[in-house]
């Protein structure tokens, strides 16, 4: 897939390390997602005053708002270390052994992607979570035998775009689950502001404010948005962000006044204009597009959703009536309307 300025992760090393820097370290320092920050807040001081390993914990929700900077953040909380794995990258049960035996007490386990595990992995881990042992099997045939490893007791944590894709089993094991969800538009203010102070940017109010409504409902584009205007205004403004350098920046990257780009408008006006506004299959739409299901169920399905662009029925998607008057059509215009106008 090409590369978007809008899509909630992230697309180069190099733009994950800028991340890194503006991540919160502290939940007190953490910005929205109250009620999931105040419960953890309780479950955290409660495993703290115990001075036992917190419970597993589920993160989902779509990506880029937040759920790796919470795992890390949980572990700053209970001054213990932190593994990082994907549910990619664990191919073998031997890869997870290795990890688990080195944990400490307390530590924490994340594992992003959790519900891309592979099934030999995943029931490798439900005793881990449950009971903190292993079992492996050495020899074969009639010389093979089960060895018990107990392992100190840790934390795991998973995040998922997709909690539906979870087995029972393993979604089970898990004590707390935590829904993240997008962010409003005051909370994406604070969170652009927290970081040009910490990117040394100059931002107005006004511009604050512009750049959050165009920022997707997620902290990770806005932060992308907000480096991308601080190039334009270096080269074409005063330096400082305002008003101007935002509309200007956005403008000139094909971002609209609601934060849509020209896949999202194309996915609309492909749904207008050869299917009717829909009902269409996803199967459909991908072929149409040229682009991968999982690329528009992940990346283009879950804000469209959000705002109401967007439909899904039991017959296939449709789209909402709020997106022909973003796009100043009516359903008459279906099958009529050329799609340059809007990319």
């Amino acid at each position: 897939m090409r590369e978007r300025i809008v899509a909630p992760t992230a697309y180069s090393l190099e733009e994950e390390k800028i991340m890194v820097s503006l991540r919160p370290t502290r939940l007190a320092e953490y910005i929205g997602q109250a009620k999931v920050v105040e419960k953890l807040a309780v479950s955290l001081a409660a495993a703290k005053g115990r001075g036992e390993a917190h419970e597993h914990v589920l993160f989902y929700g779509p990506p880029g708002l937040g759920k790796t900077t919470l795992a890390h953040i949980i572990a700053n909380e209970l001054g213990t270390k932190l593994v990082c794995s994907s549910g990619p990258s664990l191919q073998r049960t031997g890869d997870l052994m290795g990890i688990l035996t080195n944990l400490g007490e307390g530590d924490v386990f994340f594992i992003d992607e959790i519900h891309r595990l592979s099934p030999a992995v995943e029931e490798f881990l439900y005793p881990a979570m449950e009971d903190f042992k292993i079992d492996f099997v050495v020899d074969k045939g009639a010389f093979a035998r089960i060895i018990n490893m107990p392992l100190k007791r840790f934390t795991l944590i998973g995040a998922t775009t997709r909690a539906g894709m979870l087995s029972a089993p393993l979604r089970g094991r898990f004590g707390i689950f935590h829904h993240i969800d997008f962010y409003p538009v005051d909370e994406l203010a604070r969170v652009i502001r927290r970081s040009a102070g910490l990117l040394a940017i100059k931002i107005t109010d006004d511009a604050c404010g512009e750049l959050a409504r165009r920022s997707r409902g997620t902290p990770r584009i806005a932060n992308r948005l907000l480096r991308r205007v601080r190039d334009y205004s270096q080269v074409k403004g005063s330096g400082e962000i305002d008003l101007a350098a935002v509309n200007g920046a956005l403008e000139m990257e094909g971002i609209d006044a609601l934060g849509l780009d020209s896949l999202d408008r194309k996915f609309l006006l492909t749904m207008i204009n050869f299917y009717s506004g829909g009902p269409v299959g996803i199967e459909a739409l991908a072929a149409t597009l040229n682009e991968e299901t999982d690329t528009l169920e992940e990346m283009v399905e879950p804000f469209l959703l959000t705002i109401g662009f967007l439909q899904r029925t039991r017959r296939g998607r449709m789209v909402g009536k709020a997106a022909y008057r973003h796009l100043g059509l009516s359903r008459d215009d279906a099958n009529n309307y050329p799609q340059e106008r809007l990319l």
